[in-house]
C-alpha cells in the first residue's frame, strides 16, 4: 500500500481514507498506543475529534485514558481543549498534549523522541503557568507533572527501554506521579 494507490484487505477502494468533507483521514483501527493496525483488525475505540469539554471534563477524561495506558488517546483529548479552549490557555493544553505524546513514544520504544517531547511539554506547561500566574490551573499540579516528565525522560534515556504507559501515567491533579 502507500502512495501507489493500491488497496489492501478491508481498505476502502479510494487510495486514501477521506472524511465526509474530503480531508485525508486514516481510518485504520489503532491499538492502545495509537499505532495503526490492519484495516480488518479490532482496535481500541478512537476518541472523537473536535469535542468541546469543560476543563474539568478534559482533565478527568485524559487522566482516565492515561491510567488505562492510552496516552495517545489522552493526547487527542488535550488537543481538543487546545483547539477549542480560550486562546489564553492554548499553551497549557498544547504542553499537556506534548507530555501525553512523549509518554506514547516512550512506551512505543521511540526513546529519543519520547524524552524530547516529555521535556518540551514540561517546559511549555511551566512557562504557561509562570506567565499566567496560576500554579494549579483547573486543579492540575503542573509542577509535579513537569517533574514527572523530566524524570521519565531521564529514565528512558538512561535505561534504553520502553516504559509501560499505564504504570507510568502522571497524576494530573497531584498524588504520586507514575505510580
Amino acid at each position: 500500500m502507500g502512495s501507489t494507490g493500491e488497496t489492501g484487505p478491508g481498505r476502502p477502494g479510494d487510495a486514501r481514507d477521506r472524511d465526509s468533507e474530503g480531508r485525508a483521514r486514516n481510518a485504520r483501527p489503532r491499538d492502545g498506543l495509537g499505532r495503526p493496525l490492519p484495516y480488518d483488525a479490532d482496535g481500541v475505540p478512537r476518541q472523537p475529534e473536535g469535542v468541546v469539554r469543560s476543563p474539568e471534563a478534559t482533565v478527568a477524561q485524559a487522566q482516565r485514558l492515561l491510567d488505562e495506558g492510552k496516552p495517545f488517546h489522552a493526547h487527542e483529548v488535550f488537543e481538543d481543549a487546545w483547539k477549542s479552549g480560550p486562546d489564553e490557555e492554548r499553551e497549557l493544553w498544547r504542553g499537556l498534549a506534548q507530555l501525553a505524546v512523549g509518554l506514547t513514544h516512550a512506551a512505543r520504544g521511540n526513546l529519543t523522541g519520547g524524552a524530547r517531547l516529555l521535556r518540551r511539554g514540561a517546559g511549555a506547561t511551566e512557562a504557561w503557568v509562570s506567565g499566567a500566574g496560576r500554579p494549579r490551573p483547573h486543579g492540575i499540579d503542573v509542577a509535579s507533572v513537569a517533574a514527572w516528565a523530566r524524570h521519565l525522560a531521564e529514565e528512558v534515556e538512561r535505561d534504553g527501554r520502553p516504559v509501560e504507559a499505564g504504570a507510568r501515567a502522571p497524576r494530573l491533579r497531584g498524588g504520586v506521579p507514575g505510580r
